[in-house]
Order: structure tokens, then C-alpha cells, then sequence
């Protein structure tokens, strides 16, 4: 055609009497750069290993025991949609593969998800749109999703001891009937912020850090141990009797906390803000903390609580 050849991402395709035709320019090239190394087969979703391994961890068959770190097996999870993937790997998730649709329309967000990916060494692989079908249940994953893997837990022992050796007295968080994975990645992010050492949750009942805590807890999650107690009544114990004190929140407690000494070794214990504390946990508190409002307010979120106490304690702590 003439004049074609002068347009933008013109080519000429060998073997015909065509003249020059337009393509893509390499910009579908240019934008999937940097693919890293291919995930494991079992990483996969449209991999026969990907499917047979999450069979298993249904079934059961996936289970090991040995202690409170291992867990049921429940394999990768999968951050959906263009805004949560582009959150999700700002944060700073360990992620470790990133799915982009086949043809799917590109914009600022599926770009940045690229770059960001790639700059990480994250695999990135293009899939047809019936893989990402069927890693969600109603299809709203935009064209993009991220891979995100089974979050390793610590050991409740480990954590204290840990805490311990770390030069400063020990300044845990417990968490009691908190099952929004958002509380559980702002309980994260406030221990973080403020100098303590970890966070412990019951291994049932109980949110986990799935990519949703990943995502609110801004990558604290990535530099923060999160210990997984099979009894957290036995658990809470064992650590008062190495010399921690127990202090529990609750709106009527018999010692606020302006009265109250956060300096030496202690463990937070936080119940919903419905549920609050359940009566075996209460019980093995050796203090029952109040924090002081004005107003109607009857009580607060329980992140929001646990950050009001560690902030205390900090500013306690440093003097």
C-alpha cells in the first residue's frame, strides 16, 4: 500500500506480494520483558500438578503434622483484579508469579503490574482467559492475576525465644476470635511500627495471612514473625510462666492505660471487637486493660485498639 511504510509499527511480512502492513510495533514484546524463571509445575494453575496438589490439600491427604507451623497445606493463593495486584506487589508481597490474559486490553495499571513484577525477578506469564476463569468464582479478575505462596508460620517457641534474644523485653500481640484478615495485617503493621517483636494466632477459628493480610499490612508481614498456636490458652501460659505478663483489652477492665506499666516483658491480648476475649484466654490474663475515651464510644476495632496499647508502650519504652 502506498505510503504505508512510514507508518508507525509498520513491517513487511516475507513471502508476499504485500506491500508494508501495520503491527503492534513490538509493544506487546516491550511490555512482557523480564519474565524470570517459570514457576513449578505445581505453581501452575492449568498445570495437572497444580490440580492434583490442591485436590489433596481438600481432601486432607495434604496434611503433616509436627507442630504449629505446619499446617494444612492449602498451596498458593491468587490476588485478583488490577488495582489489588498493583497493591498488592507495591507492598512489597513475595509473590511469585504474575498472570497476564491473552489479548486482554492493557492500561496504566496492567503497565505498572509489569514493570513492578519485573524489576522483583517475578515470573510473568501470559495464560488464556478460561485459566484465570477458573481461579475465581464470578470471572471479575480483569485480565491479571498474582500468585502469592503458602505464608510460613513460626513457631510459638521460637517466637518468644526469639523475642528474648533480641536485646529489648519482649512485646508480643495475641489475637483471640479476629477472623478479617484485614484486622490481622493492621495488627501486624502497628507491631511493626512500634518495636514489637511478633504477632501469635489460634491455628482454628482464626484469620490467616492470606493476600488480603499481605495487602494491609503494607509488607510488614514480609519483616514481622507470625507464630500459629494450636492451643493459644497453652501457649498464652507457657509464656507467663517464662516471665511474660498477660495483658488483656476489654472496654471494663479492672486497670487502664494510663495506670498501666508496658516496660517489661508483656504479650498484648486482643479479642474482636463483638466476641471479645473468650472466657479460657480471659482467665489466664493476669491484667484486664482499659483504654480511656471520651464520648459515647463504647469501644474500638480491635486493630485499632492494639495500636492505641503499642503506641503506649513504645513511647513508655523509650523513655
Amino acid at each position: 500500500m502506498a505510503g504505508n511504510s512510514k507508518r508507525k509499527g509498520a513491517i513487511r511480512k516475507s513471502g508476499t506480494k504485500k506491500g508494508q502492513v501495520v503491527g503492534s510495533g513490538g509493544q506487546r514484546r516491550r511490555g512482557l520483558e523480564a519474565r524470570g524463571a517459570t514457576p513449578k509445575a505445581v505453581d501452575r494453575p492449568y498445570h495437572p500438578a497444580h490440580k492434583k496438589a490442591k485436590a489433596a490439600a481438600k481432601s486432607g491427604t495434604g496434611r503433616s503434622g509436627g507442630g504449629a507451623s505446619r499446617a494444612k497445606d492449602e498451596g498458593p493463593e491468587y490476588v485478583l483484579g488490577r488495582n489489588p495486584v498493583v497493591e498488592c506487589l507495591r507492598a512489597g508481597v513475595p509473590a511469585t508469579a504474575l498472570y497476564i490474559a491473552t489479548n486482554s486490553e492493557p492500561d496504566e495499571r496492567v503497565a505498572e503490574a509489569v514493570k513492578i513484577a519485573g524489576d522483583q525477578a517475578i515470573s510473568i506469564l501470559e495464560v488464556g482467559k478460561p485459566e484465570l476463569d477458573r481461579l475465581s468464582t464470578n470471572g471479575m479478575h480483569q485480565g491479571i492475576a498474582l500468585q502469592v505462596p503458602e505464608y510460613r508460620y513460626t513457631h510459638p517457641d521460637d517466637l518468644m525465644a526469639d523475642a528474648k534474644a533480641s536485646g529489648t523485653p519482649p512485646l508480643l500481640v495475641a489475637l483471640d476470635n479476629i477472623t478479617d484478615p484485614r484486622n490481622l495485617g493492621a495488627v501486624i503493621r502497628s507491631v511493626a511500627a512500634f518495636g514489637g517483636h511478633g504477632v501469635v494466632i489460634p491455628a482454628r477459628r482464626s484469620a490467616s495471612v492470606t493476600a488480603v493480610a499481605w495487602r494491609t499490612s503494607a509488607g510488614a508481614a514480609a519483616r514481622l514473625p507470625v507464630a500459629r498456636a494450636t492451643n493459644l490458652t497453652r501457649t498464652l501460659k507457657d509464656w507467663a510462666d517464662s516471665g511474660a505478663q498477660l495483658v488483656g483489652l476489654d472496654a471494663g477492665g479492672d486497670v487502664t492505660l494510663d495506670d498501666y506499666d508496658g516496660t517489661g516483658p508483656t504479650v498484648i491480648v486482643v479479642g474482636s471487637e463483638g466476641k471479645g476475649l473468650s472466657r479460657l484466654v480471659r482467665e489466664s490474663c493476669d491484667s484486664i486493660l482499659s483504654i480511656p475515651m471520651a464520648g459515647d464510644v463504647e469501644s474500638l476495632n480491635a486493630s485499632v485498639a492494639a495500636g492505641v496499647v503499642l503506641a503506649e508502650f513504645a513511647r513508655q519504652r523509650r523513655r
